[in-house]
């Protein structure tokens, strides 16, 4: 008998991994800027080497596993709505054949640790993985789907997320220039 709560702490897991490996990368340039600056000197003052990086780590760790829960819970409303709108399925059979898929997702937090010199090779192990996912799920819930079903879930996911995207990436922008904008150059 297959126990179906058996992976239910993969996500947990792939969020830590993934939020471990992003804060030693930034933990590692922040200290970095920090010496460049002359300002780690002064904090050595304060707390010892170790306390300032474990600090440093600590509140990472808390900021980008923030940053990756809310994602996980944007993408499983989207998930559900788009299961809803367009699967037939009213009993979450769906739900119980896509759950296992978190093993990609802890697989590829795993491997980012390998990574931990490279933004870019953290980033492109999220985005293969998110990948991966995807197509896992639209293979999972096609079976129990008509094709025109399918082709809704996938266009509207695609859409949802580039909305998404596009939004917060015009809105840095927009910050981003206001803020230069108001410096007095």
């Amino acid at each position: 008998m297959k126990n179906t709560y058996l992976t239910s702490y993969f996500p947990l897991l792939s969020i830590l991994l993934f939020s471990l490996s992003l804060s030693i990368r930034v933990e590692m340039s922040l200290i970095e800027l920090l010496k460049n600056a002359g300002i780690y000197s002064g904090m050595k003052e304060f707390f010892s080497d170790g306390g300032i990086k474990l600090a440093l780590i600590a509140l990472l760790l808390v900021l980008f596993f923030m940053v990756f829960a809310a994602l996980k819970l944007i993408a499983d409303t989207i998930n559900e709505l788009s299961l809803l709108f367009f699967s037939k399925d009213s009993e979450g059979e769906n739900l119980k054949q896509i759950r296992s898929g978190s093993i990609i997702y802890f697989m590829g937090g795993a491997v980012s640790l390998l990574s931990l010199y490279s933004f870019l090779g953290i980033g492109a192990i999220f985005v293969s993985a998110t990948v991966v996912y995807f197509i896992y799920f639209v293979f999972k819930i096609s079976s129990s789907m008509s094709f025109a079903g399918v082709i809704g879930v996938i266009f509207f996911q695609v859409v949802v997320w580039s909305s998404l995207l596009t939004g917060v990436f015009y809105l840095a922008v927009k910050v981003y220039n206001s803020i230069i904008a108001s410096l007095p150059i």
